[in-house]
């Protein structure tokens, strides 16, 4: 019996087992730290960063510190919002973005049209109008633009489109002979070309959704008109309320007397000084 005694007292009086030793502090800064400044590293890549630092640390315990400091450890592959944000800012000078967007005519003949901006000072280029845009009719669109910018072409480095399956890679072939690298924007995120869908809600609210189109060829001539309206007169506010073509450096003075003129088959007003 005394044999039994001893044997419970020793189990009782035995010192638990260490278990799992805590993450040092300092660690687990330096893991939350790496991860807050790189939001496409996954656990294993932070981990193997932290091996190279010195630290032994385990796969495991890496994840377990970044769910803990609210850090997904398995990241999305494809860019965030707020990644796209800071490379839009980065790259705004060198950058053109497009898209397609539709109409509709009066005869119920849905047309598709083609544009090209370039943010840094909003110009707008309607590349075409089609009731069928196929992805050999984007691509020849793509070349007459860079045919029509000449030299111009030389100050875009990058050119933000979306996934839609007429921009082929002969389309992105096009703008990369001229060392225009295509960056497509993640999947069912418009949001990621913003100034492309700013120029689309501008051209419907002021424009299209305002006039009656009879066919292809009226709809590409109020687009271009529209066009010419949005690069020489409508003010921006990216652009300190002047148009896209008005020189930024130049100072205008009150005007003593204006005139308008009925621009867009008399939709749009626009307002010039009097001669």
């Amino acid at each position: 019996m005394s044999g039994t005694g001893e044997l419970i007292k020793k189990k009782w009086t035995q010192p638990p087992s260490a278990g799992r030793p805590p993450v040092p502090e300092e660690l687990r800064e330096l893991i939350t730290l790496l991860g807050t400044e790189n939001p496409r590293w996954g656990f294993r890549r932070l981990h193997g960063e932290l091996r190279r630092l010195g630290h032994k640390v385990s796969p495991s315990t890496v994840r377990r510190v970044m769910r803990a400091a609210g850090l997904d450890p398995a990241p999305r592959h494809h860019p965030t919002r707020g990644e796209w944000t800071s490379f839009l800012k980065a790259q705004a000078d060198g950058l053109l973005a497009t898209d397609l967007f539709h109409v509709d005519t009066i005869g119920l003949q849905r047309l598709y049209a083609l544009f090209v901006m370039e943010v840094r000072t909003r110009t707008v280029h309607i590349l075409g109008v089609t009731a069928h845009p196929t992805a050999a009719w984007t691509t020849q669109q793509a070349r007459q633009l860079l045919w029509h910018l000449g030299e111009h072409a030389a100050h875009f480095t990058h050119l933000i489109r979306d996934r839609d399956a007429k921009f082929t890679a002969a389309f992105d072939a096009v703008f990369a002979s001229e060392g225009i690298t295509v960056a497509k924007i993640p999947p069912r995120s418009p949001n990621c070309n913003p100034h492309a869908e700013r120029f689309i809600r501008s051209v419907r609210e002021e424009c299209t959704n305002r006039i009656l189109l009879f066919n292809r060829g009226h709809t590409e001539r109020i687009l271009h008109s529209y066009a010419r309206h949005f690069n020489e007169h409508r003010p921006h506010q990216g652009r300190q309320q002047l148009a896209p073509l008005d020189d930024l450096e130049v100072l205008l003075l009150p005007a003593a007397g204006i005139k308008r003129r009925k621009a867009v088959a008399g939709l749009i007003n626009e307002y010039r000084r009097a001669s």
